[in-house]
């Protein structure tokens, strides 16, 4: 074991854990991670949920029994399940909200995600998931689609706290900083307390290496020795363009000067959250999306396989972003000039991610379909 957890965060890195069960809430397991290994957030998403409800875990059979009695939906079901675990988590992490003064001590939950290409759906989504978990530490997620920028600027408008998920490209990331820009100036235009509001920014990393080391293969030739440097490098690039909006010197606003109005009237910077930083190429280091991602104001969400993998063995050495500005840049152009479409890679990668969570909740419903089936047959 090795203090990197504490070093994390000692540098600035919010420690976020990227799963949630009913059986982890019971068993005590989140409130032992916040205590001892420095969490102090927690993210799900259908998959997650998908995993913990789908799998076989019994906890869920006393509130499905009592929906099965009451006749609901399998929507209204998955809703009432869902928002309950969200909601217990809350719980455990408000001591940590509360210490942080809103910053950390968030659990996100996700807007249904057949809505990702529904503005006005997602939207109203976002107002029922808010009231439902009321809870003030909560995150309500919303993919950053194209449909989803506008939604994400009229939630943040009416003083709800958003997770931005899905981001891939710079171009996209750079809109959704916009996003949140005009969300904010619409909360201010309507007097609400601009210090109440959060939201991070959920930059996907491991699966750009994943699309574009395949597409370096083809390529092939010395194409190839670029494999696994594209996600660091893209990321890297994602968090100057959030100091070139958000950035602060010797805690003097250095951002843009929309920025710079709405800080001075008490907002809070939407901070880069590393996402999928689960090593998915068994030849890389475990630890690479955590130990080579380190800056302040930044937030890692983990798989708990990652988050044991850093406490175990994880060197973090301090700053590992913001020295690389140039060779992140340098191995973008380069992977361009190898022939990869960058702008090909991140939508390919949206649209896989939006489909993949539409899938997941698909299972989600099946599941629980016949699990309210199940209990209402009983006699």
């Amino acid at each position: 074991m090795t203090d990197a957890l504490k070093r994390l965060s000692d540098e600035g890195v919010a420690i976020w854990l990227d799963d949630l069960s009913r059986k982890r809430l019971n068993s005590g397991n989140l409130a032992e991670l916040v205590q001892h290994k420095h969490v102090v957030g927690v993210t799900t998403n259908p998959t997650i949920f998908q995993k913990a409800i789908g799998g076989g875990d019994s906890s869920y059979d006393g509130q499905l029994k009592d929906l099965a009695v009451r006749k609901v939906t399998t929507d209204e079901a998955v809703r009432m399940i869902t928002t309950s675990d969200v909601r217990d988590a809350a719980d455990v992490l408000r001591p940590v909200y509360d210490a942080s003064n809103g910053r950390d001590g968030r659990v996100s939950i996700e807007v249904d995600p057949r809505l990702a290409h529904e503005t006005a759906a997602t939207v109203a989504e976002a107002k029922q998931l808010w009231w439902l978990v009321d809870r003030p530490n909560v995150f309500i997620k919303i993919p950053a689609t194209k449909a989803g920028l506008p939604a994400i600027a009229e939630v943040i408008g009416k003083g709800i706290s958003v997770n931005v998920t899905l981001i891939f490209s710079l171009e996209r990331y750079k809109a959704v900083m916009d996003a949140y820009l005009t969300g904010l100036e619409a909360a201010k235009a309507k007097g609400l307390d601009l210090s109440q509001i959060e939201s991070v920014a959920s930059f996907f990393v491991s699966r750009v290496d994943t699309e574009i080391d395949k597409r370096l293969e083809k390529v092939g030739g010395e194409a190839k020795e670029l494999r696994s440097k594209a996600a660091l490098a893209n990321a890297r690039l994602a968090y100057q363009a959030y100091e070139e909006v958000f950035g602060s010197v010797d805690g003097k606003s250095a951002g843009s000067a929309r920025w710079v109005a709405l800080e001075a009237a008490g907002a809070k910077p939407q901070r880069p959250l590393w996402a999928s930083t689960g090593v998915k190429d068994p030849a890389l280091p475990d630890t690479l999306y955590v130990t080579e991602l380190v800056a302040p104001g930044t937030v890692n969400t983990m798989p708990e396989a990652t988050l044991d993998a850093t406490d175990d063995h994880g060197v973090v050495t301090g700053g590992t972003i913001v020295p690389n500005y140039a060779d992140a840049k340098a191995v973008m152009d380069a992977i361009a000039a190898a022939g990869v479409d960058y702008d090909d890679v991140v939508q390919v990668l949206e649209d896989e991610g939006v489909e993949k969570f539409e899938q997941s909740w698909n299972e989600l419903l099946d599941t629980v379909t016949a699990s309210l089936a199940s209990f209402a047959d009983e006699k």
